[in-house]
């Protein structure tokens, strides 16, 4: 029998992103408050449907840029200014996630270093940065004095999934220094891990994991002031992009 498309319905494919960032010591999520039906007014992940010119990777890198002004890097490339970890996540494909249609959403996790207050677009009336664990701890986030929501759609659970990659990837992995500027002390990495996992931990012990692993981090021969004390060398990611042996995540 020969394909007919009319056979099948059409669906819809969209991009959402869970942007994160560690802002004031906390790990962050990017959230915009819907301006359109459905979910209007609720607070959602950002995100777009794909246009029919573009590919998956194309139409996360184009949302990302317009929901935060970055540019996409390839996750086996260095970070570089202005520019963020993007990669590939999950699928989600219930039948009911969106009212309007069947829509499909290819999620992607997106890391930045210290990114500054948001700027709408599209359909967004107004975005900010939530702290990851009040998101998590609430299902959703509200402003002084109105109601907190669940995150529209099944956001929520995308965000779920979004962190606990990123939790689990820095376990094994450079993908902490994502988080970084180009150029950052052992400290400042080992605050990403705390704010990431949520504890704190030995300066000592980290110190020597982070740089027991030939070309883990590569000293600049610079030196910074900017955490207050003595001097700190200064560090940028290397070419050895797994950690050996892991660094595991305490359990609390």
């Amino acid at each position: 029998m020969p394909y007919d498309p009319s056979d099948y319905p059409p669906f819809a494919v969209t991009v959402d992103l869970v942007v994160l960032t560690v802002r004031r010591h906390a790990l962050c999520a990017l959230t915009v408050r819907r301006g359109e039906q459905p979910f209007q007014g609720r607070w959602a992940l950002p995100g777009g449907f794909v246009r029919p010119d573009e590919d998956l990777s194309q139409a996360a890198a184009r949302e990302l840029a317009e929901e935060t002004g970055l540019t996409a890097h390839e996750p086996s490339e260095p970070a570089q200014d202005n520019g963020a970890h993007l990669e590939q996540l999950a699928t989600y494909g219930d039948p009911k996630r969106d009212p309007r249609m069947r829509v499909v959403s290819v999620a992607h996790l997106a890391l930045a270093p210290d990114l500054p207050a948001p700027r709408p677009g599209g359909d967004a009336n107004s975005a900010r940065w939530a702290p990851v664990e009040e998101l998590l701890a609430q299902g959703g986030y509200g402003r002084d004095g109105e109601p907190v929501a669940p995150l529209a759609f099944d956001h929520a659970q995308i965000l779920v999934d979004g962190v606990e990659r990123a939790r689990s990837k820095i376990e094994y992995s450079s993908l902490a220094t994502a988080f970084c500027p180009p150029e950052f002390t052992v400290g400042e990495l080992r605050r990403v891990y705390e704010a990431v996992w949520g504890v704190a931990l030995d300066p000592r012990n980290f110190h020597r994991k982070v740089t027991g692993t030939p070309g883990f981090l590569v000293p600049t021969g610079g030196t910074t002031t900017r955490q207050g004390g003595r001097p700190a060398q200064l560090f940028r990611a290397g070419g050895a992009t797994l950690l050996n042996p892991p660094m595991l995540r305490p359990e609390v």
